[in-house]
């Protein structure tokens, strides 16, 4: 069984369950359409017993933003498992949507190079708005195969700057800028307003410290807060971690030890590298964060916007 015939049977079972946070299909939504790291699950290379079972794997992490009113969905960010996220999009949907834009965060794989499948190659898409940052925006057009998915008009880039929200039918998105490791272009978070909700999209960012914001300040600005959550703790792969800094959740949860319950709920940890432990739904660790209020992001779950 492929990983997105056991996503879509996933998704059927819960909506014939009438599981709670799927919204009525006419709401405007998210629907997270993945949560791995960039390399997913099974990774390359990998022959410990994370990517032995490959009925164990996931997409790589992204939010699909439903607009019920005008039947368009949009993407935040681009990744390797594009085509089977369109398939689960459509899956879940109760009507023909149309395939609107997409958002970038940054230029590391998981994240950026779905966009190869819209080119002639595969679905030869016309003019999909692509919105990026200046540096990303550089990249891409100085750079093959993405230029040639510009000259072709198979996508059409659209600026973004931080700070500075763009109103797209039922959302307002604004880019944030955070630290992260930016050989080839800035790294951005997402700022995303619906006609009554609002969330948080930071899949990547080296340390919470090095932000100029405070993380808790920006989960009382939101009603979900989806934010990295690569590793759970030190020592987890086999090379030094000071060269890919993410904060751990361990870290993440002591950050916040001070924030009451009603706002650690918002907290959807995502982005998860195949190593971490926390995937295991019955890992002690995970049933005690779940039990103090935080969440794991799982393929497949829609939340009212």
């Amino acid at each position: 069984m492929n990983r997105f015939t056991r996503c879509k049977q996933w998704c059927i079972l819960m909506l014939l369950s009438g599981a709670s946070f799927f919204p009525a299909a006419q709401e405007t939504s998210l629907l997270v359409v993945g949560i791995m790291q960039d390399g997913g699950r099974p990774q390359l290379g990998c022959l410990k017993s994370c990517c032995k079972d490959t009925r164990q794997s996931d997409f790589v992490s992204s939010i699909a933003l439903i607009d019920s009113a005008n039947q368009v969905y949009h993407l935040l960010d681009a990744t390797p498992d594009i085509a089977s996220q369109f398939q689960l999009i459509n899956q879940s949907l109760s009507a023909t949507y149309k395939f609107g834009s997409i958002f970038l965060t940054h230029a590391h794989v998981g994240h950026y190079t779905g966009l190869q499948f819209l080119g002639r190659e595969s679905m030869n898409a016309s003019n999909v708005p692509v919105y990026t940052m200046p540096r990303l925006e550089r990249f891409l057009t100085d750079n093959g195969p993405w230029s040639q998915l510009i000259r072709l008009n198979n996508i059409q880039l659209k600026a973004l700057r931080a700070d500075q929200p763009i109103q797209l039918g039922n959302f307002q998105i604004t880019p944030l800028l955070v630290p992260h490791r930016d050989e080839f272009s800035e790294t951005v978070g997402f700022k995303v307003k619906g006609p009554r909700r609002s969330f948080l999209f930071i899949p990547d960012i080296d340390k919470w410290e090095k932000w100029d914001r405070l993380l808790a300040n920006e989960i009382e600005k939101v009603d979900y807060a989806f934010i990295d959550g690569t590793f759970f703790a030190d020592g987890e792969v086999n090379r030094p971690m000071r060269e890919i800094p993410h904060p751990f959740i361990s870290e993440t949860v002591s950050l916040l030890a001070a924030l009451p319950r009603v706002l650690r709920e918002r907290v959807y940890f995502t982005h998860f590298n195949h190593t971490n432990p926390l995937l295991g739904t019955q890992h002690p660790a995970r049933i005690s964060l779940e039990q103090a209020g935080y969440h794991f992001a799982t393929t497949g779950t829609r939340l009212l916007l």
